[in-house]
């Protein structure tokens, strides 16, 4: 049996420092780490698309979507809208990519297709939505439908 001296700490046996054996491993610890790396020692990535990540809220007539889409050319985004759900899809592209990946530190930055569908709490006028652009800031404004609303008209002899 190994003395505590000797049993590695969860950072040593994440990281791989020093020699770990199976038995050393909880279960549920053990479970979720990958041992998957290229041979620069990077964990591979997956090419999967992206996934945006959005704020939506409401006010008194509106429902805003906004997400972030620093890098993204208006003619990338694909905006569609229904009564009760709202996808976004794009494409970030990488400009002047000339360094080589052995001279990377980090690689957080995403490039790549993304998309996001957002189920809406509540039925809008897809007819009246607006999209904007700012900063890198994409709002969209979506007036909701008033199912309240009456509208009285008059009959006409005819």
């Amino acid at each position: 049996m190994k003395s505590a001296k000797d049993k590695k700490t969860f950072f040593e046996r994440l990281t791989g420092g020093g020699n770990v054996d199976n038995d050393d491993y909880d279960d549920d610890v053990s479970e979720g780490l990958s041992t998957e790396t290229k041979d620069n020692g990077w964990i591979e990535e997956d090419n999967e698309e992206g996934q945006l990540t959005v704020d939506v809220y409401q006010t008194g007539e509106d429902i805003i979507i906004q997400t972030m889409v620093a890098g993204v050319r208006p003619e990338n985004l694909d905006i569609a809208i229904s009564r009760d759900m709202v996808t976004i899809k794009g494409k970030r592209e990488r400009h002047n990519h000339t360094i080589p990946d052995d001279n990377y530190f980090y690689r957080e930055l995403y490039w790549g297709t993304f998309s996001r569908t957002i189920l809406l709490p509540q039925e809008i006028e897809p007819e009246s939505a607006e999209a904007s652009e700012k900063y890198g800031l994409l709002s969209l404004k979506l007036p909701k439908i008033d199912k309240e609303k009456q509208l009285k008209i008059k009959v006409k002899a005819g």
